[in-house]
């Protein structure tokens, strides 16, 4: 390194620090402000001893995988804005870092991986034999509201498994996350695994006299619960023309009933 900054110096460049307070200079007498050294809101720098910590905890995720016969993949940060918007519908670009690049092409930074594994997938047309078991940890994008812990910018762990009809996959998923959180010192004590059910929730909005139409919506609505207020979820799904009393008895019931409380309040 210091060699290669003398070889600089000899060829008349300016020295880091030098070259460093001329735009500092500069940038100050043209905007008149401070540079600033955050990052953009949203993300988050990683200092070495933050990147030590990040690769202790993804070298758990690794060895977890490894051990339950996962095989790893990616695939780009950047992909087609369709991929995302033929899934989801136009709602989801509101979620999207998305722009046209300068080949007028409408592109995404991923949001999630599924979309991507499933154009991969579908990419080999076939030639690629049933069951898979692939794993990632993709850093996403999502510009939402940011709420404690939740970033616009964020690693997650998948694990998916393709071709097996049954419970085994599900079963096998959960047995590497319990090995996982013991990897890394948790116990029943401190972690509890909470598993949903989309025919349950068919049954509990048809129990409730919801239209059936508004299953889709619902359960996006749903899928915000650890997101946002319950009070904002209560609010969507009052929007949908459900009642304000059946919408707070069905919120009441997923965020408090255990599985035999459901059984014995709609054993149907």
């Amino acid at each position: 390194v210091h060699g290669e900054g003398s070889s600089a110096m000899r060829r008349g460049l300016p020295s880091i620090p030098n070259f460093w307070r001329r735009c500092t200079t500069t940038t100050v007498a043209e905007s008149n402000s401070r540079f600033d050294t955050n990052p953009v809101r949203g993300t988050r720098d990683f200092y070495p001893e933050d990147m030590r910590l990040r690769n202790w905890l993804f070298d758990k995720f690794h060895a977890t995988a490894a051990n339950f016969g996962f095989s790893c993949y990616d695939s780009p940060v950047l992909e087609s804005e369709s991929l995302y918007t033929r899934k989801a519908g136009e709602e989801v670009v509101q979620q999207l870092y998305n722009f046209e690049d300068k080949s007028k092409r409408r592109v995404a930074l991923r949001p999630e991986m599924t979309p991507s594994l499933a154009r991969m997938v579908m990419a080999k047309k076939g030639s690629i034999a049933l069951p898979i078991k692939w794993y990632s940890i993709p850093q996403c994008w999502r510009y939402e509201r940011m709420t404690r812990g939740r970033r616009r910018e964020h690693y997650q762990w998948n694990m998916d498994v393709w071709g097996v009809e049954g419970v085994e996959a599900e079963a096998e998923l959960l047995a590497a996350v319990v090995s996982l959180f013991r990897s890394v010192g948790f116990t029943s004590n401190d972690i509890s695994i909470r598993i949903n059910s989309r025919q349950i929730l068919k049954q509990l909005i048809n129990q409730l006299n919801i239209d059936s139409a508004l299953f889709i919506p619902i359960c996006m609505a749903i899928d915000k619960i650890q997101k946002i207020p319950l009070e904002e979820t209560h609010q969507l799904i009052t929007s949908l023309n459900v009642p304000s009393a059946t919408a707070t008895q069905l919120i009441d019931t997923i965020t408090t009933a255990t599985f035999s409380q459901l059984q014995t309040t709609y054993p149907e």
